[in-house]
């Protein structure tokens, strides 16, 4: 299987992608006969049973685990400039992986921006069919939302898929002003989202554990917001208040430790993304995007 690989926003190039725990997840979702064979029985026992996931959870909680946080910084290369607190204090390593941003780290564009950072793709029109096709990988609206009311009324609309890695920052916050409803979990099993496991297995998108939140706006209608877990994912924390209007920019939440993504679904006719974010996605490649970056432009 070839190495992942993005286009960097700011740069326009694309780079390789130096993908945490890389062998364990080939072993897990690759094609291999190893693979499809005892890998597949590891796969399915690691992703049924959150209580594995949560006791990794635990052990990135320990105080044990601080000695992890300087290597990691130094083999991944990650900006501490940015970081609120110096790096030394970090008490635990899920204590670095929740780390807060300085204020102003991230500037805010004009218009929608970008959520979280991650690496993106962007889809301006999907269909309410059983699946539509992203690339030849079908996505189920109605699995996704767990109901065939929202799955209608997002027809035709315009999909966000967020990848977060374990080297990016955590937090996720509001992409426009609004005013959000309280999170919905749903529940499920807890797949890998990097696409070495998505690239052949779109229904993780629908399988995993996720919460939705509504948001409603003047500019954008009604968006939902929805953060999926993934393998290792302690939990998905919310740290906004329901119901009351939230500017944007302002902290939505944060996972805890492990990959995680976003998916963000407007209606039909309420956003034209960037054309060099939809490029990429053409070019089947993800783009790397940080928080504050433009996500596009209102159409009402």
């Amino acid at each position: 299987m070839k190495a992942v690989e993005y286009i960097n926003r700011k740069t326009g190039l694309k780079e390789p992608e130096e993908v945490f725990g890389e062998s364990a997840i080939r072993f897990l979702y690759g094609d291999s006969l190893l693979s499809k064979t005892i890998g597949r029985l590891f796969l399915h026992s690691l992703a049924k049973w959150p209580p594995i996931s949560r006791l990794y959870g635990v052990i990135q909680s320990s105080p044990s685990s601080k000695a992890r946080v300087q290597p990691f910084i130094d083999r991944f290369r990650i900006d501490t400039s940015e970081f609120l607190e110096p790096a030394d204090s970090f008490k635990t390593f899920n204590d670095f992986f929740i780390r807060k941003l300085k204020p102003g780290a991230r500037p805010l564009a004009q218009g929608p921006i970008i959520p979280a950072d991650g690496r993106y793709r962007f889809y301006q029109e999907i269909a309410l069919e059983d699946t539509f096709e992203v690339k030849k990988r079908s996505f189920n609206l109605e699995t996704v939302l767990q109901s065939k009311e929202l799955a209608r009324r997002y027809q035709g609309g315009s999909l966000v898929i967020a990848r977060l890695c374990p080297t990016d920052c955590h937090r996720f916050y509001f992409p426009f002003d609004c005013i959000p409803s309280k999170a919905l979990p749903i529940n499920g099993k807890l797949f890998s989202v990097n696409p070495i496991a998505t690239k052949d297995n779109p229904w993780i998108w629908g399988a995993n554990r996720r919460m939705l939140t509504m948001l409603q706006s003047e500019q954008f209608g009604e968006v939902a917001f929805l953060e999926v877990g993934a393998t290792n994912v302690g939990s998905i924390i919310q740290t906004y208040t329901p119901g009351k209007a939230q500017p944007k920019g302002a902290e939505k939440g944060y996972f805890e430790f492990g990959g995680s993504a976003l998916l963000i679904i407007f209606e039909k006719g309420r956003i034209q993304f960037d054309e060099d974010l939809l490029k990429a996605t053409a070019q089947d490649i993800e783009m790397r995007c940080l928080i504050g970056e433009s996500l596009g432009q209102p159409l009402t």
